[in-house]
């Protein structure tokens, strides 16, 4: 078993885009081993969130802590440091449609700053057979099903053994079967790694078959459920 710890804390974060305030005072923690659903209507702020959560945007004010980084004082030029400890999975992969599945997974490794090639195919290998891609190394991504697609950008998310994933809307646009796979995935991850996840989601037959903590994304504030 592993020792709980804080991996995300915020306090009073007030969040801000194009000079609109989108939420405030937003306050809660995440747990290592911990799975947090985030929901509300379309252009409620889950987005935003988590975009503050992974450095796109910096919060206006508050307190914002990432996996022991301080969000407010966090330069545009270390974000790589934050995304060694950090995966995202976005609903449309974001995947690199020019090369195959074993080059969008070098990509990141090299841009994190892995410089061992014997331990990086060895992570890569590892990452796939983790999310039962190892036979599509050569693949390119448009030959591949919504759902490899998905577990391709969640081997991706995987592959610096983040302490937290950022999961945006991952099953928006696959069929309930496949779904079904990602959210079991990704809630083995929480119990048997201890990743902490937070998942902003409109899939509420998942919230159900996987029960976790809610919260709620409304009238510019968060709540729990």
């Amino acid at each position: 078993m592993f020792n709980m710890s804080v991996v995300l804390e915020s306090h009073h974060v007030h969040i801000s885009q194009n000079k609109k305030q989108v939420l405030s005072d937003v306050s809660f923690s995440l747990n290592e081993g911990e799975l947090v659903y985030l929901i509300g209507k379309t252009g409620s702020g889950k987005s935003s969130l988590l975009k503050a959560i992974y450095g796109e945007i910096k919060p206006t004010s508050g307190s914002l802590i990432v996996a022991g980084t301080d969000m407010m004082k966090l330069k545009k030029s270390k974000l790589y440091l934050l995304k060694r400890k950090i995966g995202i999975i976005f609903q449309d992969h974001n995947l690199l449609m020019d090369r195959n599945v074993y080059d969008n997974l070098y990509f990141v490794l090299k841009s994190t700053g892995w410089k061992n090639r014997a331990k990086m195919e060895a992570r890569i290998s590892e990452v796939l057979q983790k999310v039962g891609l190892s036979n599509k190394l050569a693949d390119m991504p448009f030959e591949l099903s919504g759902g490899e697609q998905q577990r391709l950008g969640i081997a991706r998310a995987l592959l610096n053994d983040p302490l937290l994933i950022i999961a945006d809307e991952p099953t928006g646009n696959l069929d309930p079967e496949t779904s079904s796979n990602v959210f079991e995935l990704l809630t083995n991850l929480a119990k048997e790694k201890g990743t902490a996840i937070i998942v902003a989601t409109h899939d509420f037959k998942m919230i159900e078959d996987h029960p976790s903590k809610i919260l709620v994304c409304k009238e510019g504030c968060i709540h729990d459920a």
